[in-house]
């Protein structure tokens, strides 16, 4: 649910985005393949982008396809068909460029995307709560624990490559000017410390509508959960037992937000609550929500200590994304990077005449 978790789409979203190698489908089976079968194989499965030490072929290109789709739609958001042409444009550039950082990997390099990987992985636990919530939520995204440990090392080798090559170094002085030169940037807002319990109208993982007759029943579940609560029981254990928000549920439901990340019904409803104040049954897009404010917490400005290594990693990102589309055209060059599916090279040259978008500017996370 995109309104109610930004964490996981900052940590496990930006190791999921297309681009990482596909894996073999766990519902194969070892079964022989029929003659038929294998003759589609041979003619469907083609190579359609090839290079020195690039080689990617249909069915590869093709699961990372449905695997970005499946994020997506984990996050609320369906791929409309006139979108389409950039999504496969945006995934086949993100196998191209893995493919040729991967090929300047050293032992270091993919030493480090490793630790970084293990890191990711210990930030995702951290977030929300849990193994199973991890195991829960990449499932919605159509991956898997072992996929996302393995992706996240390859495009952490990926990034310490890019690193070394293009020598890309912020230094202390770099942050501290930004943080000066910026001071409305580090302005927090207002925030809401609160616990949810969701009771979904909706399917989340096939993200469509329940049944009149379901909707109800999830109703009167709301009703008895807060009921509940309001009669004293533990908020915290209400939402381990009764909460379908994956994002939250282990964590007791708890978020920390500020105004226009969340639904603007729950919004509107967790910031007119005083602390330790329970709402009514609050109706979202997603379902039936109930909330307990734990925390309110006015506005101040951050301190440098506490935002200066997101403003280092922001610059730092910046830097390769403003070098990065010079080197990556070069190593394309050098490895003589050809696409030989016609669709697929007609999207590629219509990106490439067009005008690239605007770059969000440097903010901390």
């Amino acid at each position: 649910m995109t309104s109610m978790k930004k964490s996981l789409v900052l940590l496990m979203m930006a190791a999921l985005l297309p681009g990482a190698r596909a894996v073999a489908d766990p519902s194969a089976t070892n079964a022989p393949a029929k003659s038929g079968d294998k003759l589609a194989a041979l003619f469907d499965d083609n190579v359609v982008v090839k290079g020195k030490g690039v080689e990617i072929k249909r069915s590869q290109f093709d699961d990372e396809v449905v695997r970005a789709k499946a994020q997506f739609a984990a996050r609320g958001q369906n791929i409309a068909p006139e979108q389409m042409p950039l999504l496969e444009h945006q995934v086949l550039s993100g196998l191209i460029q893995l493919q040729l950082l991967e090929s300047k990997a050293t032992e270091a390099d993919k030493a480090a995307g490793q630790v970084q990987a293990e890191k990711q992985l210990e930030d995702a636990k951290t977030h929300l709560g849990s193994d199973e919530a991890i195991n829960r939520q990449l499932k919605l995204m159509g991956s898997t624990r072992e996929q996302f440990v393995k992706q996240m090392a390859e495009r952490g080798a990926a990034e310490a490559v890019v690193k070394r090559e293009l020598k890309i170094n912020v230094t202390d002085d770099d942050v501290k000017k930004y943080y000066e030169d910026n001071p409305a940037k580090f302005e927090r807002p207002e925030m809401v410390r609160a616990s949810h319990v969701l009771l979904a109208t909706k399917d989340l993982a096939a993200n469509t509508e329940l049944s009149a007759d379901q909707k109800a029943a999830k109703r009167k579940v709301a009703e008895d959960v807060l009921k509940r609560a309001r009669a004293g029981e533990d908020f915290a254990k209400l939402a381990k037992e009764f909460s379908e928000d994956p994002g939250s549920k282990d964590k007791g439901g708890e978020y920390t937000f500020p105004r226009g990340q969340m639904a603007a019904e729950f919004e509107a409803a967790a910031f007119s609550l005083g602390t330790n104040q329970i709402s009514d049954i609050v109706m979202t897009q997603f379902g039936y929500h109930i909330i307990k404010v734990l925390e309110r917490i006015p506005a101040k400005k951050m301190e440098f200590a506490k935002v200066a290594p997101d403003i280092k990693e922001a610059l730092g990102q910046q830097a390769m994304r403003e070098q990065l589309p010079v080197y990556i055209a070069q190593l394309k060059k050098d490895a003589g990077v050809q696409i030989l599916d016609e669709k697929l090279k007609a999207e590629e040259d219509a990106a490439a005449s067009a005008q690239p978008p605007k770059r969000p500017d440097v903010a901390p996370k």
